[in-house]
């Protein structure tokens, strides 16, 4: 998966700034959305500037990644779109079943149903 995912040497350091850090933000950023009841298209345009902020992080001396690279810019981008999608849904969810229960019960953590 080197060379495709992400190009430092090791996995822990993708692991480390994308999946955990990026993923923690976009996450927390996908939760604010929907709590504050905007819409997911919001969630996502805001993963723009943190994806390149996430890149950043990878070009920093510690971790000497490629700051200027659309491929991994654009595997960063998936990545924390996919986690602001899944804390904007689960946020979403519970706001819906605990706000409306008399007309909705959560069915997964990410979906819900009407009684």
């Amino acid at each position: 998966m080197q060379g495709i995912l992400y190009e430092e040497s090791s996995l822990f350091v993708f692991v480390l700034v994308t999946l955990i850090l990026g993923g923690w933000a976009a996450w927390m950023t996908g939760r604010a959305c929907a709590l504050t009841w905007h819409g997911l298209k919001v969630a996502l345009i805001s993963m723009v500037p943190l994806a390149a902020a996430i890149r950043f992080i990878h070009y920093i001396p510690p971790f000497n990644g490629t700051l200027l690279s659309l491929h991994y810019y654009l595997v960063d981008l998936v990545v924390l779109l996919i986690f602001a999608s899944l804390g904007f849904q689960f946020t979403r969810t519970n706001q819906m079943v605990r706000q409306y229960s008399w007309l909705y019960k959560k069915s997964s953590p990410f979906t819900w149903h009407k009684k």
